[in-house]
């Protein structure tokens, strides 16, 4: 089978995770390149050592690569702003973009929510590491119940935290609120990030609160259902996601700034282990945004291929 050829922006850790599990894990996708700034980077070093092309000369090198017009999907793993330039360079040139950045150039994508929305988008958006982990359990909220407002924390290592990460910080609130009202169906989301700096390091932890209109027990059993039933869904592409502990359930607090009805809230528990391919498992951030890119990026080529066998 004819594999589809992509590349890789950025020689950091998620770029250099996303690379190893293309190389090793994907039927689809074949890894011809990847680009970065720092010719001294580990990412760079290790993607010699494993035959794949590279350049330090980003974006502009990545074009003057041989082999380039083969290139039918560009991963970037850069930074949110230097996505604007990249994709600027790309797009005109007929690239279809996975960005995981908190750019937001393009539509947001969560594989477990809307894989299949934006397959024709030139430039799809992975929101952000704690954008995948929380949006699909408040997706699963707004299922069973109106859900006006939801509100997620996601906790990460500060060892996990690299530049790209400490340099996005406002990108990550802005893009992670966007996408809990815009793909997980809240009417109104905030999002918070905290590095935790404890030794030996933490692996990622993410909480939900969301209020919902849930008056009785047979919508509190099919929230817990339908919650079960995503993290099985989110599961299937990034084993080490799980639920912490049983959803909660509780009577919605007394002064509550919304109009819409509201009979409860709900509190969702999560942490997410990292498969330990390139970072260590307590990178559970970083893992779980490059194998939702690496599910969109198997999802694009099938659909490309679609699109030349019609």
């Amino acid at each position: 089978m004819t594999r589809t050829k992509v590349a890789v922006i950025g020689s950091g850790n998620i770029g250099t995770d996303l690379m190893i599990k293309v190389l090793r894990h994907s039927d689809t996708l074949e890894m011809v390149a990847m680009a970065g700034i720092d010719p001294s980077s580990d990412g760079l070093a290790r993607a010699r050592r494993m035959g794949v092309p590279t350049t330090a000369d980003g974006v502009r090198g990545l074009v003057d690569l041989p082999g380039f017009d083969d290139i039918a999907i560009v991963f970037d793993a850069t930074s949110a702003r230097a996505h604007i330039a990249n994709a600027e360079v790309l797009t005109a040139r007929g690239k279809r973009l996975v960005d995981l950045t908190p750019a937001a150039i393009g539509p947001m994508v969560v594989p477990a929510v809307n894989l299949t929305d934006h397959l024709d988008a030139p430039n799809v958006n992975m929101v952000t590491c704690g954008g995948q982990a929380t949006i699909p359990i408040v997706a699963a909220l707004a299922a069973v119940a109106p859900v006006p407002y939801a509100e997620i924390v996601a906790s990460i290592a500060s060892r996990s935290a690299g530049p790209g990460t400490r340099a996005n910080i406002d990108e990550f609130t802005e893009t992670t609120s966007h996408a809990i009202a815009a793909v997980g169906g809240a009417g109104t989301g905030k999002a918070i990030i905290v590095l935790n700096p404890a030794e030996p390091p933490l692996i990622m932890r993410d909480t939900v609160l969301a209020l919902v209109d849930a008056p009785d027990h047979a919508s509190h059993d099919a929230i817990r259902t339908s919650v079960a039933a995503m993290v099985d869904q989110v599961a299937a592409y990034v084993p080490g996601y799980r639920l912490k502990q049983q959803v909660q359930i509780t009577p919605a607090p007394d002064q509550i700034l919304t109009t819409a009805p509201v009979t409860h809230q709900v509190s969702v528990f999560l942490e997410v282990e990292g498969a330990a391919h390139h970072l260590p498992a307590y990178a559970g951030n970083l893992d779980i945004m490059t194998s939702a890119a690496l599910r969109v990026g198997e999802a694009l080529a099938a659909h490309l291929a679609q699109e030349v066998a019609a």
